[in-house]
């Protein structure tokens, strides 16, 4: 079978989804955790756009050795200069160039003329070859460009040195037939598309980019392009899992295969989640909490029978254990450390002795420690890894008489403690007013969820937060059985981002 390389741009289109915020080291993280997945290329950011992208590009490149790592540059020389200096230490460094291409691009937003288009494309192009033989070229809206234009300006950055030709439908506005055409049409119309790699990159407006991506699979595109969770801009993008999966699952029509190690993949999934904190809806495919869960009865009685009548996928081919190991207080920490292996983590001794504190104290809790539990309990743990203020203790008063009343200990970046207590509208409002003033950041609450990890009386509460501070959004998450301890972990952590960057400006 063919191969389909998987880029991964969870790092570049992924962080641009509106709430979502990355510093450099959970970049690095989820770069890691992409080789390991074993995606092709890795679009690692956009250089130009900000010191931190640029500095998280080039520690990508230094540090993540086996997958091409990319940088997106716009047709500018500026850009391209830039994008090459974070990635000219990459083992393999890629160049991604785009310009629009469509007439209402062209006319509205960046105002120039197809004759400009064309030269800018060429030029750039030529210049992104300059430093390194990997080029891409994307024009901007693809999808909605009179085809004749787009033949002839792909014709031409092929002969500029591009070697990937990414083709987007850039506002999820096509129909998978005819975008399936489009490729087709490029494939006959491009005299010397025989040098270069059709891509795709679709968007999910109207909920069909994973089929626009396996529609132009089936008619000669062979890179997909796409997110973990398919998050991105607006309604995100093509989500990896669910193109990895189609793939596998029905290699009878497609007859393609990839080099993902599918076992990673709801590992990688609950990392975006965790470091993005967007949930994943429960019926998300192939990674959301229901895929593989049968509540009808009839469903239920066919796959204790026969797992195939109704899984079309094995949830263990995805990383997901197909049954459920109960852990409890009196389990030690051997059978911990399996089974948090079998759930695709791999602690260090010191995370991996805190997370079974953890475990013990939330063991004493509960009678039952599931899956999930142990997932956000893990989560919660890394978290405080990277704290510059901990959480250290919290008292509460509350009710419908009084004057709700939260006094917290803080210990601080210097070894020390400091403490103060204060009033509030409410338990929680209380809490974030009394670590405020300890820690004495201006910003502003824009967002607070709270849900149930599992069910029953004493299930895990998380909390996620989103905190703005000089306009950028900062994200923050924290679980507990008790609410108030999860909301005020979930304020430490957003605030302990906000801080880190702060101190690294």
């Amino acid at each position: 079978m063919d191969k389909i390389k998987i880029f991964d741009t969870t790092l570049r289109d992924g962080e641009q989804a509106a709430g979502a915020s990355l510093n450099a080291q959970e970049k690095l993280e989820i770069a890691r955790q992409l080789e390991k997945l074993g995606v092709d290329i890795i679009e690692a950011g956009f250089p130009i756009t900000s010191p931190g992208d640029f500095e998280a590009v080039k520690l990508i490149a230094q540090e993540v050795r086996t997958p091409v790592i990319c940088g997106l540059a716009r047709a500018i020389p500026a850009d391209i200069d830039r994008a090459w200096e974070a990635l000219k230490e990459a083992a393999h460094p890629r160049i991604h160039v785009f310009i629009s291409s469509s007439e209402i691009h062209m006319v509205h937003q960046i105002k120039k003329s197809r004759e400009e288009v064309m030269e800018l494309a060429r030029t750039m192009v030529a210049r992104a070859k300059s430093y390194t033989d990997d080029i891409e070229f994307s024009p901007m809206d693809a999808s909605r460009s009179d085809p004749e234009f787009l033949y002839k300006l792909l014709e031409a950055v092929i002969d500029a040195g591009a070697t990937t030709l990414n083709i987007p439908d850039t506002v999820g506005y096509a129909i998978p037939s005819e975008f399936g055409e489009l490729i087709k049409g490029i494939r006959q119309n491009v005299p010397n598309i025989n040098k270069a790699v059709i891509s795709v990159h679709c968007h999910d407006d109207l909920g069909m980019g994973t089929a626009n991506s396996l529609a132009a699979v089936k008619n000669g595109a062979r890179q997909v392009e796409c997110t973990l969770n398919g998050i991105g801009e607006r309604a995100g993008n093509a989500a990896l899992e669910e193109v990895v999966m189609a793939l596998r699952t029905r290699s009878d029509f497609f007859n393609f295969e990839t080099g993902i190690n599918t076992q990673e993949i709801y590992r990688s999934s609950r990392l975006v989640s965790a470091l993005t904190g967007f949930a994943i809806q429960p019926n998300k495919a192939v990674v959301g909490e229901n895929a593989f869960r049968h509540q009808s009865g009839i469903h239920q009685d066919g796959v204790i029978k026969m797992a195939k009548t109704f899984e079309i996928m094995d949830p263990k081919e995805v990383g997901i254990q197909a049954s459920s190991l109960v852990l409890g207080k009196l389990s030690g920490r051997h059978a911990f450390k399996q089974h948090l292996t079998e759930l695709g983590f791999d602690l260090n001794e010191e995370d991996f002795d805190r997370a079974f504190k953890a475990f013990k104290d939330l063991a004493d809790k509960k009678k039952d420690v599931t899956d999930r539990d142990i997932e956000a309990l893990v989560a919660e743990e890394l978290r405080t890894t990277v704290e510059l203020y901990h959480l250290d203790r919290i008292q509460v008063t509350s009710g419908d008489r009084g004057i709700p009343t939260a006094a917290v200990r803080l210990t601080t970046p210097n070894g020390g403690a400091a403490e103060d207590a204060a009033l509030g509208s409410g338990p929680v409002d209380a809490v974030y007013k009394a670590i405020n003033r300890i820690v004495n950041v201006p910003n502003k609450l824009t967002e607070f969820s709270v849900k149930s990890v599992t069910a029953g009386i004493d299930a895990l509460g998380e909390v996620l937060i989103r905190i703005e501070s000089d306009g950028v959004t900062y994200t923050g998450r924290g679980s507990d059985t008790d609410i108030i301890v999860a909301s005020a972990k979930a304020y430490m952590n957003a605030l302990n981002r906000l801080l880190r960057v702060k101190n690294a400006s």
